[in-house]
């Protein structure tokens, strides 16, 4: 963090309650900064059955800012996420689709609804995520964090190219045990709370228990892609994704999902440890969104991510007309599902280009 970057700037701090935020604020007030921070509000109104910790959370953030003397205030976007995020999430799943509502959280909410409430007033917005951003040849990069295992350049992939120019990362630089650390030399509150799991607003609720308040039930054939044979029923198409093997309580297993048929509201899975079915090599992107402000082309070799995995894949790229693209991965990758975000980045995993969706 350049504090030469930072003299006269207009700094918002998005704080959750959890240690890395917490250790963002640290980190500002050690420059003798003491900027605005922001706890956003996401959690669904039927606050008795679906409170995750947002009032821990928020006990926990307020006792950082007072520590290090910055303001804090709730900004309340509830209604923007479950219009914008949860509309986006439940209609893709409806469609057959593996969403990923946390990249379009960051998209919509922390850096779109939240800097809109604020007039856009803000020239920097500072988050906990693992990630680093980079200036190269005049233009703004997302470039991956040094800790393979916690970085989010992925769930970052599909911000818009403004917001990019108003992101700052301050822990980016640090891996997540150094930043545990620094935590507990400072004594901050939180240093020993554990991370936050699965979907940010979800908490502890199930996310097929949310699917399920959403759209329900649609009981359906499973069948054998092999044979045609049908070998049970599932209670709906969107509580499954491709590639997965657990949860489908079936007997004589493992079964993998391989498709679904959602005219025929029909679930194709095959059987053994690891069907060839399940995997692919080549697949095609639409609306390939490009992070960096004047970038509109990937180069041919790159490396990708299907999931929040450490691993990145090697691949070439075909680009075509209209934002498509078709990957060609060197190697098979499994459970490749449309609806999911392939993101893109260069041959040594070091900067990010964006993200499409995959298309089959």
């Amino acid at each position: 963090m350049n504090i030469e970057e930072l003299k006269d700037k207009r700094i918002a701090v998005l704080l959750s309650g959890g240690v890395d935020s917490s250790v963002v604020v640290y980190e500002f007030a050690r420059q003798g900064l003491h900027p605005d921070c922001f706890y956003i509000k996401i959690g669904p109104e039927e606050k008795e059955e679906w409170d995750c910790n947002s009032e821990e959370d928020l006990e926990m953030a307020t006792a950082v800012t007072r520590r290090f003397n910055c303001n804090l205030q709730v900004i309340d976007c509830h209604k923007e996420y479950w219009e914008q995020v949860t509309h986006y999430t439940m209609a893709k799943v409806k469609a057959g689709f593996t969403p990923n509502p946390d990249v379009m959280c960051n998209r919509l909410i922390k850096f779109g609804a939240f800097d809109e409430k604020m007039g856009h007033a803000y020239d920097l917005i500072a988050t906990g995520h693992y990630a680093q951003t980079e200036w190269i040849n005049g233009r703004k990069w997302l470039t991956t964090s040094p800790d393979p295992v916690k970085d989010q350049t992925d769930f970052l992939a599909q911000i818009y190219d403004w917001q990019l120019k108003k992101a700052i990362f301050p822990i980016g630089h640090y891996e997540k045990n150094e930043v545990r650390e620094i935590a507990e030399r400072e004594h901050l509150i939180n240093a020993k709370r554990k991370d936050s799991q699965g979907i940010c607003f979800l908490g502890n609720i199930d996310y097929n228990e949310y699917v399920r308040r959403y759209l329900g039930e649609q009981v359906g054939d499973v069948i054998e892609l092999e044979t045609g044979k049908k070998i049970g029923e599932h209670k709906g198409l969107w509580f499954h994704t491709i590639g997965q093997r657990k949860g489908l309580g079936l007997g004589g297993g493992p079964w993998f999902v391989i498709k679904k048929d959602v005219t025929q509201n029909i679930l194709y899975v095959s059987h053994g440890y690891d069907p060839e079915t399940a995997y692919k090599k080549d697949f095609p992107l639409h609306d390939f969104h490009f992070l960096t402000e004047g970038v509109t082309d990937l180069p041919e070799k790159i490396t990708f991510k299907i999931r929040h995995t450490p691993e990145y894949h090697p691949a070439t790229v075909e680009q075509l007309s209209d934002g498509k693209c078709l990957i060609h991965s060197a190697e098979s990758i499994h459970g490749v599902a449309p609806g999911q975000f392939c993101v893109v980045y260069d041959e040594q995993h070091h900067k990010c280009y964006g993200s499409g969706e995959i298309t089959l």
